[in-house]
């Protein structure tokens, strides 16, 4: 699976929660993302799930080998922000879920 196709199962599994936003087509940065009132919880770049999460899980999915993270294109890895890695078999799904509960919107039902 491709994955924009994979990334837009995320994007149906999150589209009827209150205080989610879907990716538009815009310009810039976050254009891709999923929001909870405004904030950027996941977003697909490069052909990546990137998320927000607490740095300490960054540290253990990076120890893991599932990825790296994520910079913009800053020079600078954000600690917060994982990338997940293009042979990682971690569910998009449920690391969107996590990062939506670190940013403090309530998770989709049943996770």
């Amino acid at each position: 699976m491709e994955p924009a196709e994979r990334f837009e199962i995320v994007v149906d599994r999150f589209a009827d929660r209150p205080g989610i936003t879907p990716p538009d087509a815009g310009r810039g940065f976050g254009r891709s993302a999923l929001r909870i009132d405004g904030r950027i919880f996941a977003m697909l770049v490069r052909g990546r799930i990137v998320v927000k999460l607490p740095a300490d899980r960054v540290d253990a999915l990076l120890a893991a080998g599932e990825g790296a993270r994520f910079d913009a294109n800053k020079g600078k890895p954000m600690k917060e922000w994982f990338a997940a890695g293009e042979d990682s078999s971690l569910d998009w799904g449920e690391l969107a879920a996590e990062a939506l509960d670190f940013v403090g919107g309530p998770g989709p039902a049943g996770t």
